[in-house]
């Protein structure tokens, strides 16, 4: 896919570009990103240069993923990264991350909302899966305020470091956005009370 670019009401999403990386490289050493973030650690200059310059262009040309630069305007400055994969023939995962200095002001929910809304409409996307370690209240949080339903817990359900940690997992459908899907869907139906599983 050809790269593109999104617009909010406050933000510009973009690919990444060589120039992120002195911005990107500071963002990721910030504790709290290195904590639940599978960024190398100490993050170098050169981890930014690999991810900014070679990995995040290759996987937008072979469709394995799909990274944005959430920017105030244009030339502002780097609040947010944001990357889309696929899981499956329908279904793709989010996974972002916020600077230190911007938390707190609704910028990811609000690039969050406009890369689903990208993924829904252009890259038929049915059913957008958020995942995050079980303590990262913050990631839950901005996935709530974007209309994501938490589904559960799944049991090590996510690598970190070499270890296998539980992890929130929840999903957003077009639906949950006034969009039309795909596909029809049917939900399971509600349980009667008192119903044995």
């Amino acid at each position: 896919m050809e790269p593109t670019t999104l617009t909010t009401e406050r933000l510009v999403l973009r690919p990444h570009v060589p120039a992120d990386v002195p911005e990107t490289h500071a963002a990721c050493q910030d504790p709290e990103i290195q904590r639940w973030i599978p960024v190398p650690v100490p993050y170098g200059v050169e981890d930014a240069v690999e991810y900014v310059t070679r990995n995040a262009p290759a996987r937008w040309e072979d469709g394995t993923e799909y990274n944005f630069a959430a920017r105030l305007g244009p030339e502002g400055p780097l609040v947010a990264t944001l990357g889309l994969h696929p899981r499956g023939g329908f279904a793709y995962e989010i996974g972002f991350w916020a600077t230190a200095a911007h938390r707190g002001r609704g910028y990811t929910t609000e690039a969050v909302l406009a890369l689903a809304r990208w993924a829904f409409a252009e890259l038929g996307c049915d059913r957008l899966v958020w995942r995050a370690g079980v303590g990262n209240t913050a990631s839950r949080a901005v996935a709530e305020k974007a209309g994501f339903t938490v589904e559960g817990v799944l049991r090590a359900g996510m690598e970190h470091r070499g270890t296998l940690r539980d992890c929130w997992v929840g999903s957003l459908l077009p639906a949950d956005l006034g969009l039309a899907s795909r596909l029809p869907y049917l939900p399971a139906p509600a349980r009667a009370a008192g119903t044995v599983a």
